[in-house]
């Protein structure tokens, strides 16, 4: 089997199994609990949010940990909003191709009457700090823009968009579930006031993740009931989750550059090999993007079509965002950089990691385009397009 599915999840590694392994056994005190059994957690703990502060360049104390990605977006954006409007201030800037934590978020918020303004991405699949700036009123009181897309795998220009917001006086979240032990991240050279990862995207294990909140920014919880996580987060803490996603960040930092170089060059590779397929693209910018990340649109198929032949063939992929998998709408993240309804359906995400071989890419290469033509010499559409009864869109 090969699996090119890594924005969606990661293999849990030994090093982060083996650190979780003695909370889940003989380590298994309550980090609240007074005695030794409980204290030793508390420690583990503690060490947890130390190592992930050293990682982000922050302060231990500016660190709460949650259930994933999905649950800091959230408690991230409501707490801005609610602070917000305690000022006057009910206006939230972010983009059109956010993740759906972001978006549905978000959506939850203009039925209680905020303002949102979605800034439109180009095709590259990029915004500009220019354009943020321009849309940041007196009534904002976010922007939330993430580090990374999780479908095209476009980095923005986080560090410009942070800045801005400083000068502004605007609250500045990111959400970087896809970027978090994948590029080199400085919450404080980038004046990031919230940032969101989650552990299962670099090596950890799922249902863990973690909330950045500079010192000041207020931050209301989401789940009432305990004193946990400084009264930010209650609930007894995962501490075997905590532990792992601690360990598999150290270690994605300590070997980020030797890992992304590596990753990179297979990235060329196949996207070099697929883009001499006839009438297939590239979405979004080759340069600023991932690593691992390779997105193309092949005119004239079906995307579910694609991922199951490619499956019946050992080659695990998507073709969008794992979250949104049962849908049957073409990925807004491709509409929203142009791409119309007919090729957006028609995508293939392939997301590598430091585990991928050279002779995997080799492999996908040989064997995605008989795939794609295998589809084509079945679909209508290819029909017409190669009659000329319609025009294509990707030359």
């Amino acid at each position: 089997m090969i699996y090119a599915d890594n924005a969606a999840t990661t293999r849990l590694s030994a090093t982060a199994l083996a650190a979780m392994l003695p909370y889940l056994t003989e380590q298994y005190g309550n980090p609240s609990s007074l005695y030794t059994l409980g204290q030793t957690a508390a420690t583990a703990l503690a060490q947890a949010r130390e190592t992930v502060a050293r990682c982000l360049h922050c302060r231990p104390e500016e660190i709460v940990f949650t259930s994933g990605g999905s649950e800091a977006d959230n408690q991230a954006i409501l707490s801005a909003a609610r602070w917000g409007k305690r000022q006057g201030k009910t206006h939230i800037i972010s983009t059109a191709f956010e993740h759906h934590a972001v978006l549905h978020t978000l959506q939850k918020l203009e039925k209680e009457g905020f303002t949102v303004t979605l800034l439109d991405v180009h095709a590259d699949g990029r915004i500009t700090p220019q354009q943020v700036e321009a849309a940041i009123t007196q009534d904002t009181c976010l922007v939330t823009v993430m580090y990374a897309n999780n479908e095209i795998g476009t980095i923005q220009p986080i560090g410009e968009i942070g800045a801005i917001c400083r000068a502004r006086k605007v609250p500045f979240h990111t959400d970087a579930v896809q970027a978090a032990g994948h590029l080199a991240i400085d919450v404080g050279a980038e004046q990031i006031d919230m940032l969101s990862l989650s552990a299962h995207k670099f090596h950890g294990p799922k249902g863990v993740g973690a909330l950045y909140v500079r010192k000041g920014v207020p931050l209301l919880p989401l789940i009432e009931g305990g004193a946990q996580e400084r009264r930010k987060r209650a609930g007894t803490e995962n501490v075997a989750g905590i532990v792992g996603l601690a360990a598999a960040l150290q270690t994605a930092c300590d070997h980020l550059e030797a890992n992304a170089a590596k990753v990179t060059a297979l990235r060329d590779k196949l996207i070099d090999g697929l883009a001499a397929i006839p009438h297939a693209a590239l979405n979004g910018d080759r340069d600023h993007r991932l690593p691992g990340n390779v997105n193309v649109c092949f005119e004239g198929i079906e995307g579910e079509s694609l991922l199951l032949l490619l499956d019946d063939r050992g080659i695990c992929a998507s073709s969008g965002s794992a979250c949104t998998s049962g849908s049957l709408d073409p990925s807004h993240v491709l509409l929203a950089i142009g791409r119309p309804h007919e090729v957006a359906h028609g995508s293939l995400r392939l997301s590598l990691c430091e585990e991928n071989t050279e002779a995997e890419v080799d492999t996908m290469l040989r064997e995605i385009p008989k795939v794609v033509e295998y589809l084509r010499n079945m679909s209508p559409v290819w029909r017409e397009l190669q009659k000329g009864a319609r025009d294509y869109v990707i030359q």
